[in-house]
């Protein structure tokens, strides 16, 4: 046994798979296992995922880095969790198994439930409290359709056997064995369900969307110890679990963003921009969310977010769904070997579109394409496509919220891409730092998780080791910015309608 812990093991469960990482006091990553699991569209716009195949992947992912780095859980300070976070899941308490797939953050099936409450005036009340819009990207409406839809759900909500939760209340209650169902402040202020000026889930707003608060798990700070693990297949001794944090949130801490107007982008499945606004909420106004960044030392702090539904799953669509590369060495020769995509645009909608238009009606197309059309310019237009929607959304929080942001920090997957970077720097009109470490999201828990159970003092002591940045600087003249975006823009229109919205019978 380790007379002292070394290290801190954090669970990164994201969108697309999940991995497991060893951090030391010097917050580096030691090592770290990974894992996908399989995307589930029963029907156009839907989506799922197998919780019980999630939690698998876990348990081997936790099981081969402690392997490969030959230490116990007497080794470990903590074992902390970043995740996915408006993804949706219930279970039976007594036999643990969940009651129907996961339904997955990006999963359309619950727009026309959405729209009803938009029609009937609700959007008011549900944004006032939660800092949210009202659309189905939001975990409330996802609950609803599980307990409307699975055969045995009312049964054993009138068993008092039915929990629901977010994926990290979901890894907590296995990972304790089933003795702790709870969440932080982060992941429950994406549920449509939580008052982020009360701190507490909101009866009204539980009667609004027909959910009780009984199913709904115990909400703390991000940096509480939530429970001690209870899985003997996998530690000998009991690890807390602390640095609880939802993925985009994580990011932004892990970034360093602590001061109001600093900002990150997370590029992954979809991106995420989150803005540190301070410790008082900030209205961004129509189209922007308010939410919770994270709640630490007795202080929460809040932060505005404009959300992209899709952008580093349009790449993953080209390469698996058109076969247009195999690989991302080969995407990037294609895309080397174009000046430009001569006029073609991606626009990729294909579980609607966010920020600033909010329409989950919208449906994906490629706009522009001539007869000397090529799959490297499609390529090409798909990676463009995410610096669009960043501009889009960047351009967005500063016209409602009247906060400039102070930098913009980049991490997640596509931010590894050079020329990608270089291309947002260029459309954007200003610099971006790229984190040269991969796993901000991952590094935000485990700095949370290590203050919490005191293996750092401060901040101050990883902070200097995180500060490495590769600057991009923007070296685009303003006149081919201003008319590549514009088309950009006009190709928008072309999907969502000349009025920024589908029409009603466009839509029926």
């Amino acid at each position: 046994m380790e007379l002292e812990p070394k290290y801190i093991l954090a669970v990164d469960q994201s969108t697309s798979g999940t991995k497991v990482l060893l951090v030391d006091r010097r917050g580096e990553v030691i090592h770290d296992a990974s894992l996908e699991h399989r995307q589930h569209y029963p029907q156009p716009g839907w989506v799922e995922h197998d919780p019980i195949e999630i939690y698998n992947n876990v348990k081997n992912c936790i099981a081969a880095v402690l392997q490969k780095a030959d230490i116990s859980a007497g080794g470990l300070a903590a074992l902390t969790i970043t995740n996915q976070r408006e993804t949706a899941l219930m279970w039976d308490r007594i036999t643990g198994l969940p009651v129907h797939n996961a339904i997955v953050w990006q999963c359309q099936r619950t727009a026309e439930r959405c729209a009803q409450l938009k029609k009937d005036g609700k959007e008011s009340i549900v944004r006032s409290k939660t800092g949210l819009v009202l659309d189905p990207y939001f975990s409330a409406a996802k609950f609803k359709w599980i307990l409307d839809h699975v055969a045995e759900a009312p049964q054993l909500l009138e068993e008092g056997r039915l929990l629901a939760g977010t994926v990290d209340s979901w890894l907590i209650w296995k990972l304790t064995g089933g003795k702790e169902h709870v969440t932080d402040y982060s992941n429950a202020s994406r549920t449509s369900l939580f008052n982020i000026h009360t701190l507490e889930w909101d009866e009204e707003l539980a009667a609004l969307f027909g959910v009780p608060i009984a199913l709904l798990p115990k909400l703390k700070p991000s940096d509480a110890v939530v429970g001690y693990t209870d899985e003997p297949s996998l530690f000998a001794e009991r690890v807390p679990i602390s640095g609880v944090i939802g993925d985009s949130q994580g990011a932004l801490f892990g970034h360093l963003c602590w001061e109001p107007g600093m900002a990150k982008a997370t590029y992954g499945t979809g991106t995420s921009i989150l803005m540190n606004v301070g410790e008082e909420p900030v209205d961004g106004g129509e189209g922007l969310v308010t939410t919770i960044a994270w709640a630490a030392a007795g202080k929460v702090v809040y932060a505005l977010e404009s959300v992209i539904r899709t952008s580093g799953d349009s790449i993953k669509w080209a390469r698996d769904n058109l076969g247009l590369f195999s690989s991302f060495d080969e995407m990037q020769q294609l895309i080397s070997g174009i000046s430009s995509t001569e006029g073609v645009y991606l626009v990729p909608a294909f579980v609607g579109l966010g920020v600033p238009y909010w329409d989950p009606y919208a449906r994906a197309a490629i706009i522009g394409m001539n007869r000397g059309t090529c799959k490297n310019h499609i390529i090409r237009a798909a990676l463009e496509s995410i610096a669009y929607q960043v501009r889009d959304a960047v351009d967005f929080m500063q016209q409602q919220s009247s906060i400039t942001f102070c930098e913009l920090r980049t991490d997640g997957g596509a931010s590894s891409n050079p020329w990608l970077m270089q291309f947002q720097a260029d459309i954007l009109g200003n610099s971006v730092a790229r984190s040269t470490r991969a796993e901000l999201s991952a590094l935000g828990s485990v700095y949370l998780g290590g203050l919490a159970t005191a293996f750092w003092s401060g901040l101050d002591q990883f902070a200097s080791g995180t500060d490495k940045y590769e600057v991009y600087q923007a070296a685009m003249n303003g006149h081919t910015r201003a008319e590549l975006y514009t088309g950009w823009q006009n190709a928008v229109r072309l999907v969502i309608g000349p009025d920024g919205r589908q029409h009603e019978a466009d839509r029926n």
